[in-house]
């Protein structure tokens, strides 16, 4: 058997170690996540969240819609039913582990369009092709399980995961969320 030294990328994760401790990391893949976001091929939508648990980043995902949507409410309104069943999974994680959750639970969302859609059933034509989102989510909203406070799109995180940012955006984005480059000199 041959020593192939010292270990750095493992299945998607990169490996650092100093005297003291052992870092792991995904930036390797999520950038090269973030790298195929954006298409314009084949005109579906890509829907991306963030979730975290007492300010920390504990899930991410960014998916390309199975369909074409007709309008960019639509889409947008996909993607947050996409976030409110993250959240409903991540609720009932926490409560199998012995917390209550005893407040709503924010997902935020840059588009008012969108947020007007979820407090208000009644049917629009932007919306008529999704309506069972929009009954379970105005379901959720009205047992205070979730809600949705307006994020300006300038500070909306989830926007590296859905379209093409200007590079400035990108690294704050990182910055924010605590990715790092394991092998940045320091």
């Amino acid at each position: 058997m041959k020593d192939l030294g010292n270990l750095k990328y493992f299945l998607g994760i990169e490996i650092a170690r100093n005297k003291y401790c052992i870092m792991l990391s995904q930036r390797k893949y999520d950038m090269d996540l973030l790298t195929k976001t954006g298409s314009i091929t084949d005109r579906r939508s890509t829907s991306g969240y963030f979730t975290f648990v007492g300010g920390n980043l504990v899930t991410w995902r960014s998916k390309k819609q199975n369909v074409v949507t007709c309008s960019s409410a639509e889409a947008e309104y996909k993607g947050m039913a996409q976030g409110v069943y993250e959240l409903l999974w991540l609720r009932s994680l926490l409560k199998s582990m012995g917390f209550k959750q005893e407040w709503s639970m924010p997902l935020h969302c840059d588009n008012t369009a969108v947020v007007e859609i979820a407090h208000n059933p009644v049917q629009h034509d932007q919306t008529k092709h999704v309506e069972i989102d929009n009954h379970f989510i105005k379901e959720k909203l009205d047992d205070r399980i979730i809600l949705f406070p307006f994020v300006h799109s300038k500070v909306q995180l989830a926007d590296i995961l859905t379209k093409f940012v200007s590079s400035r955006a990108f690294s704050d984005s990182h910055d924010k969320l605590g990715i790092q480059d394991l092998y940045a000199p320091t």
